[in-house]
């Protein structure tokens, strides 16, 4: 379930840590007022567990890492399909007045993107972080619905739990 190389799961903890922070916050936008002290501490650890991530990233870049230069250009075709998808579903969502979706829709494409990521980076604990993030997507419309919640708030909440918990888990396997 670990990264071959530790500079991996070190930076996959910066990036993880980076954007759980980021879904604590959108989560943020509207949620009941009872969940803003977890959101913001939840965020705050996120961001911490980036900033351990990121020096032990710097104190291991020579120990090596599974990316080479194919490794690095299919990461980089990985990611601009992401960042398209999610571009252009949260433009249709937002066009037929249904913006109240898009944090659920970009949740499933982040969630999906991570299967292929998982094959190429060779680090199986991101295929259970995928499961995971896809399945919360899908679950956070009808959660919302039947709780009378903002989407944004479930859905942030949700995969920025999943993320730091992936992060930390990153995190934990550098310094054992």
């Amino acid at each position: 379930m670990t990264a071959e190389f530790i500079r991996d799961a070190a930076a996959t903890a910066v990036i993880l840590g980076f954007f759980a922070s980021s879904w604590f916050g959108w989560a943020l936008d509207d949620p009941p007022p009872s969940w803003r002290a977890r959101l913001i501490t939840g965020a705050i650890l996120s961001l911490a567990t980036a900033g351990a991530g990121a020096f032990y990233t710097w104190r291991h870049w020579s120990d090596g890492s599974v990316f080479d230069g194919s490794t690095s250009r299919a990461f980089g075709i990985v990611v601009g399909i992401e960042v398209a998808l999610a571009g252009i579903g949260s433009w249709y969502l937002s066009a037929r007045d249904r913006s109240e979706l898009i944090p659920a829709w970009i949740a499933l494409v982040v969630g999906v993107h991570f299967f292929p990521l998982a094959v190429l980076l060779e680090y199986p604990m991101l295929h259970v972080l995928a499961a995971l993030v896809t399945v919360g997507a899908l679950l956070s419309v009808p959660l919302s619905r039947r709780w009378s919640l903002p989407i944004s708030a479930v859905t942030g909440v949700v995969t920025g739990s999943i993320l730091l918990a992936a992060a930390l888990y990153s995190l934990a396997t550098v310094l054992v």
